[in-house]
């Protein structure tokens, strides 16, 4: 079965940045629902349409095409007495709301001097990333699938 609109991929992938390093893989296939539900990078759903069990893709995704550009606006410094945790340390994250309401997911970057340094960026904004997936499965989508918009079961969201 070829991948189409309203069909159940699933493929084993390998994240890369451009000094080749591999920034995430999965050790397990995953499965997404095709068909422009946001389940997967757009560039990455436009080059998987049309393809079969067995093929290979791999693409260069430019930041705005993968986990967005660096925002230097997501990067606030708050007083250590904002925070909750008496084991505050680098790494820890925490979920806050921008002005329009989204939440964003801040990770503490440094903490010194009774500051903290917060950053609401994903750790790999602004890098351009290698994205390479074999094909493992494609299956129709469930009719509950396409009304929940993503896969339900094995290798994707289980309610």
């Amino acid at each position: 079965m070829q991948i189409s609109m309203n069909t159940v991929v699933t493929m084993t992938y390998e994240l890369k940045d451009t000094e080749g390093t591999v920034l995430e893989s999965s050790t397990e296939p995953v499965a997404y629902l095709h068909g422009g539900y946001d389940n997967i990078f757009p560039k990455v759903e436009e080059l998987m349409h049309g393809k079969n069990v067995g093929d290979v893709v791999s693409v260069t995704l430019e930041p705005a095409d993968a986990f967005g550009e660096y925002d230097e606006e997501l990067v606030q410094i708050e007083d250590i007495k904002a925070f909750p945790a008496a084991d505050l340390k680098e790494g820890m994250q925490f979920e806050g709301e921008d002005d329009t309401g989204e939440v964003i997911l801040y990770t503490v970057t440094n903490i010194a001097d009774g500051k903290v340094v917060v950053d609401g960026n994903h750790p790999w904004a602004g890098e351009r990333v290698l994205f390479t997936a074999t094909i493992t499965d494609v299956r129709s989508a469930r009719a509950e699938e396409v009304t929940h918009q993503h896969v339900h079961g094995e290798g994707g969201h289980h309610h």
